[in-house]
C-alpha cells in the first residue's frame, strides 16, 4: 500500500458546482469600435473574476507601502475590503480611461514627458 496520499487537483478544489457560476462582476463585453469615441462606455476593470493572464510589476518598497496604506485606508475609512491586484486593476483602468477621453492632454502623458 502506497504511503503517498493523493490530493485534488487545483481544478478540482475551484470548479463550479452549481449549473452557471457568475461571477461576483463580470466586465460587459467590449463594445465594437466605431469612429465616434465619446458614446462608447468606459472600460471597466475585470473585478473579482478569474484573471488568464498575469503581469509581473516592479516596485520600490516606498511604492508598496503607499498602495498597502491606500488598500487599508479604503478598508478603514470605506469599508471596502480590496486587495492589491484590484487597487492596481482600477487606477490603471482609470489613467487608461483617462488617456483614451484626453489623448495628449492626459494625466498619464504629462506625467510621462516629465521624466
Amino acid at each position: 500500500m502506497p504511503r503517498r496520499v493523493s490530493l485534488p487537483a487545483a481544478d478540482d478544489l475551484f470548479r463550479t458546482t452549481g449549473e452557471k457560476a457568475t461571477p461576483v462582476r463580470a466586465v460587459p463585453d467590449a463594445p465594437e469600435p466605431d469612429a465616434s469615441a465619446d458614446e462608447q462606455a468606459p472600460k471597466r476593470p475585470s473585478g473579482r473574476v478569474r484573471h488568464d493572464e498575469k503581469m509581473t510589476v516592479y516596485v520600490t518598497s516606498a511604492e508598496l507601502l503607499d498602495l498597502e496604506h491606500a488598500r487599508l485606508m479604503l478598508r478603514r475609512d470605506h469599508a471596502m475590503a480590496v486587495d492589491r491586484g484590484r487597487l492596481v486593476r482600477e487606477a490603471v483602468a482609470m489613467v487608461l480611461a483617462d488617456f483614451e477621453r484626453n489623448g495628449g492632454e492626459s494625466a498619464l502623458v504629462r506625467r510621462l514627458t516629465e521624466e
